[in-house]
C-alpha cells in the first residue's frame, strides 16, 4: 500500500463531523506525508504566544468567550500558512468552515502562488458519532450537546462539501473503520487523484 511519499508536498483539507477522526488522522497524515498538521486551535495558539498584534487580538477575543471573527480567522491563516514549514505542504484541520472561509482560503493560497491538492472528507454515520462522543465522558459531551454541535456541522459546514465536490477535490472516505484502514483509504483516494 502507499506510504504517502508520492503525496509528499500536498496541500491538503481535513473535514468531517464532530467525532469522524479529523483530528486523529490529520496527525497520522501529516506524519506520513512529512507534512505539518495544521488546526485551527493550533493556528489560534500560535498566533497569541507570538506576541503579535494579531496574537494580542485574537487572545482578548478568545479571553472574552467569544467566536473569533471570519476576518481575524483569514489574517491567522494567512500568517500561519505564510511559516517555512508550509513550504512543502500542509494538512489543514478545522478551516474552512464555511463557504465565505472557504473562498478566503482560496484566496490566500492564490496570494502564496499555490493551490490546494485535495480535500478529504470522513463519512461517518451519525448514530456512531454520538456514540464516539458519548465514549469520551468529557464533560460537555452530552447527547442533546452533542446532536446540537452535529447540527451546527450540517448546516454550515456540510454545504462545503458540493463547494469542492465541483472544484474536483473532495475524496469522500470510509471513516467507520479502524484509525490504520481509514489512513490507508485516505492515502489510496490521494494517490487515485493524484
Amino acid at each position: 500500500m502507499d506510504d504517502g511519499r508520492n503525496l509528499a508536498g500536498a496541500r491538503l483539507l481535513m473535514f468531517g463531523p464532530p467525532g469522524s477522526g479529523k483530528g486523529t488522522q490529520a496527525a497520522v497524515l501529516a506524519s506520513r506525508l512529512g507534512v505539518p498538521a495544521i488546526s485551527t486551535g493550533e493556528m489560534l495558539r500560535q498566533a497569541v504566544a507570538q506576541g503579535s498584534d494579531l496574537g494580542n487580538k485574537v487572545e482578548t477575543i478568545m479571553t472574552s468567550g467569544a467566536l473569533v471573527d471570519d476576518e481575524t480567522m483569514a489574517e491567522v491563516v494567512r500568517h500561519r500558512l505564510a511559516q517555512k514549514d508550509t513550504g512543502n505542504g500542509f494538512l489543514l484541520d478545522g478551516y474552512p468552515r464555511t463557504k465565505g472561509q472557504a473562498r478566503t482560503l482560496e484566496q490566500v493560497l492564490q496570494d502564496q502562488d499555490v493551490h490546494l491538492d485535495g480535500v478529504v472528507f470522513l463519512d461517518v454515520p451519525t448514530e456512531e458519532l454520538v456514540t464516539r462522543a458519548l465514549a469520551r465522558k468529557r464533560a460537555d459531551d452530552r447527547e442533546e450537546v452533542i446532536r446540537e454541535r452535529l447540527r451546527i456541522y450540517h448546516s454550515q459546514t456540510a454545504p462545503l462539501l458540493g463547494y469542492y465536490r465541483d472544484l474536483g477535490l473532495l475524496r469522500t472516505v470510509d471513516g467507520h473503520q479502524s484509525i490504520d484502514k481509514v489512513t490507508e483509504a485516505v492515502l489510496a483516494s490521494l494517490a487515485e487523484a493524484a
